[in-house]
């Protein structure tokens, strides 16, 4: 062995890499067990490019050898040039719009050749580097409003150039950027709000308005009452208070019962102006308000905006009575039938029937997680979902072992987009997340994917090498 290729193995992380490639590995036997033809030869069904594995084949190559290629760059050009290559994926996620190829009402491909390539698969790795070159630099503090603003409108400008293709699902993902602030020092309360937020959208699209306001005006009432420090008589009659409104409202009282309960809370509200407690009623009142335009806001969407066929991944995801089995919920049913028929052990590789059949609709794809539960059952799932947290926790070590920040917050940015990329992609197929329609990193059908993720992969490798030499 050369002296430059033991150096190699001394500064690179051969854990991560040995994950990477078994991922990568495992992922072209499940593409191949999709696309399996028993009237064809593995050399016809391998090597030809006008079958899913054939072009599965040539991305993998492409893949490991520019994975390869990035390490071989010095990791300060990444640093160096981060905001030049954002601003090229944003480039190229404009140009989308314009001239790309329409799939299933999406604008998100360029056509080249038989191949095509997703450019919002990219943007991902830009922001990545942008965003750790952004946090960074010397004078950034999160806990200063104009650093937040800057950082959120990293992340903002790439979520709304792919919603307009419009491809929300992989929009939201961008959403992970959140994880590497908080990491940095962004206020926790801004993550208290924005998973309040997140759920008042999501009760916003199940329940009626009037319902969600009387329940955050209890929650409001109660809090104003322990800081009152009303005893426990005074919680009985809010207690009785909420059923007797509860009642109410099931009997179509709705405004009165709004009215009579608001009304209370105001009361509270005065008696906490007198108490010298009003800033605390003041933030209360302001979270009432905006609980209630978020709710507001989710109904009216739901109900005017969105299309049948988003409102049915919706109910899909949280009201399946309402879905039609042999339409919209056909996908999740299916799906669910393949993961459980596989039992325990499985049926065995190139031994799914449904897999076979393709009952499930992009099987090869999004639902890939599917042909793993019937092939290689719950084991074989629990290996599948241990490998993905063992790779997600090794970039955690490495991102803490750095002495780089840029290095660190990398990592964090990389491990937040295949932590949401692998939990909504496999609970998606339970039905335990709405469908949105993002593959499963090294594992699902697709160049793009493969290829954005492997140089991911290949520049924390790189970056993590920095340790060595200072």
């Amino acid at each position: 062995m050369s002296k430059r290729q033991n150096n190699f193995l001394q500064s690179v992380d051969l854990m991560t890499l040995v994950i990477y490639f078994s991922m990568i590995a495992l992922g072209w036997l499940m593409v191949y067990t999709v696309g399996y033809n028993e009237e064809l030869s593995f050399a016809e069904t391998v090597f030809d490019m006008g079958t899913s594995i054939g072009k599965q084949t040539l991305w993998v190559g492409i893949s490991i050898v520019l994975m390869m290629a990035v390490i071989a760059v010095d990791w300060n050009f990444w640093r160096t040039f981060a905001y030049p290559i954002y601003a090229i994926a944003m480039f190229s996620l404009l140009a989308v719009l314009v001239i790309g190829l329409e799939v299933n009402g999406a604008t998100s491909w360029f056509k080249i050749g038989p191949f095509t390539l997703q450019p919002g698969e990219f943007a991902k790795f830009a922001t990545c580097l942008t965003m750790a070159a952004f946090l960074s630099t010397y004078d950034t503090n999160l806990n200063k409003p104009r650093y937040v603003l800057i950082a959120f409108g990293i992340i903002l400008l790439p979520m709304v150039l792919i919603i307009l293709q419009p491809d929300p699902g992989s929009a939201l993902v961008f959403l992970s950027f959140f994880i590497v602030m908080f990491r940095e020092g962004l206020s926790p309360s801004l993550l208290l709000f924005g998973m309040g937020s997140a759920t008042l959208l999501i009760l916003g699209l199940v329940f009626p308005l009037s319902h969600i306001v009387l329940g955050m005006i209890f929650l409001i009432t109660f809090a104003m009452l322990r800081s009152l420090g009303v005893g426990y008589r005074g919680m009985i009659g809010f207690l009785v208070l909420a059923i007797v409104s509860i009642f109410g409202m099931v009997k179509g009282f709705k405004w009165y019962v709004l009215g009579v309960n608001a009304l209370g809370m105001f009361m509270l509200g005065y008696l906490m102006y007198t108490k010298r407690k009003f800033s605390l009623a003041l933030r209360l009142g302001a979270l009432l308000v905006i609980g209630t335009v978020v709710a507001g806001v989710a109904s009216y969407t739901f109900n005017n905006v969105l299309r049948s066929h988003q409102k049915d991944r919706i109910n899909v995801w949280l009201q399946p009575s309402k879905c039609d089995p042999q339409g919209a919920l056909y996908t999740m049913i299916q799906s669910k039938m393949a993961i459980g028929s596989g039992g325990l052990q499985g049926k065995g590789f190139l031994k799914g029937d449904i897999t076979k059949l393709n009952y499930v609709p992009e099987q090869s794809t999004d639902f890939i997680f599917c042909t793993i539960g019937e092939e290689q059952g719950f084991i074989g799932s629990l290996g599948i979902i241990g490998l993905f947290l063992l790779l997600i926790s090794r970039i955690v070590v490495i991102a803490e072992r750095q002495n780089s920040d840029f290095s660190r917050q990398y990592a964090y940015s990389f491990a937040g987009i295949l932590f949401i990329h692998f939990f909504v992609n496999i609970g998606m197929t339970m039905g335990l997340v709405p469908v949105i329609g993002i593959p499963l990193p090294f594992i699902s059908y697709g160049g793009s994917c493969i290829l954005a993720f492997s140089i991911m992969m290949g520049v924390l490798l790189k970056l993590d090498t920095k340790r060595f030499i200072g």
